[in-house]
């Protein structure tokens, strides 16, 4: 077996003739690619019955190798939470929403990491997702699929599941460093030291009226605002925003008034940052503050 290593890609090594290595690279990596829907059910390390099921739900994986790499970070994370929860059930599904939606019986959290937008796969879905959600399951949401189309239904759904959402023509995807120096009194935040990662990081998020806690917040600089304005990359409010200094919300919690919880994390771009231990434990530990609600 052929392994290739690819680090997260910036936009200064993105000249012509690294382009046409990473497509040629792509193409390779794709060829080998498994096809289709499938379907991984891990039952808990531990005896008994499980104390809490997981659903894994990764689209296809896009972009260049070594970003939106959805099956293998569904993966890692997923055997990373087994060995924290020896008692947690997991199931992974791939490439796509599940034909037997009996899969998603008893389920205690909904993890989604796949594309957004009009390619989100919650779109052709809705009903399922929002019964899921009404009957308390708990929703995390990993990187672009906190974006689903502005103003519709699957944006209330989103909403109403994790608080807040990417709405094009307000939020923005820059890529940049972040420093995060101060991280709240929060479960999801038990036990992450301050830490500094570059991705892509949204914020400017479009957010709920109430039960949102910011978990991860910090001053975006002004080279994030270098674009002109467009759906993803800037407008005039947040240009005020970031010129004032006003520290944004790249993640957050999201207690439902009507019972369960949420989560949006919209870091995730690069596959080799689940390999920061903080980003890693953070997003572990909003998986189990979703899925055990008191």
């Amino acid at each position: 077996m052929l392994t290739v290593s690819i680090q997260p890609m910036s936009e200064k090594n993105t000249s012509p003739p690294y382009r046409i290595l990473i497509v040629v690279l792509w193409g390779l990596l794709s060829s080998c690619q498994p096809n289709g829907l499938s379907v991984q059910i891990h039952s808990p390390l531990s005896a008994g019955e499980p104390d809490a099921k997981i659903l894994f739900l990764a689209g296809t994986d896009s972009h260049w190798p070594g970003s939106h790499e959805h099956r293998a970070g569904s993966e890692l994370l997923s055997a990373a939470l087994r060995l924290r929860q020896p008692g947690f059930e997991t199931v992974n599904v791939y490439g796509g929403w599940p034909e037997d939606e009996s899969l998603f019986e008893d389920v205690d959290a909904i993890v989604l990491y796949c594309d957004g937008g009009e390619s989100h796969l919650i779109n052709g879905h809705l009903r399922k997702f929002e019964d899921l959600v009404q009957e308390g399951a708990g929703v995390v949401a990993l990187h672009y699929c906190v974006e689903v189309p502005k103003d519709s239904p699957a944006a209330a759904a989103m909403l109403s599941a994790i608080g807040g959402y990417f709405e094009t023509w307000w939020s923005v995807n820059p890529h940049w460093l972040a420093h995060y120096t101060n991280l709240p009194d929060h479960p999801i935040a038990r036990g992450v030291e301050p830490f500094s990662l570059e991705d892509e990081w949204y914020f400017n998020m479009r957010f709920i009226d109430k039960g949102v806690t910011p978990i991860l917040s910090a001053k975006a600089p002004l080279a994030t605002m270098e674009r002109d304005n467009g759906p993803h990359s800037g407008n005039d409010s947040v240009r005020q925003l970031i010129e004032e200094g006003v520290p944004q919300t790249t993640a957050w919690a999201y207690e439902r008034p009507g019972g369960g919880r949420g989560f949006g994390y919209t870091g995730g771009h690069y596959h080799a940052n689940w390999n920061n231990s903080a980003a890693r434990e953070l997003v572990l530990n909003a998986i189990e503050w979703v899925a055990i609600t008191p």
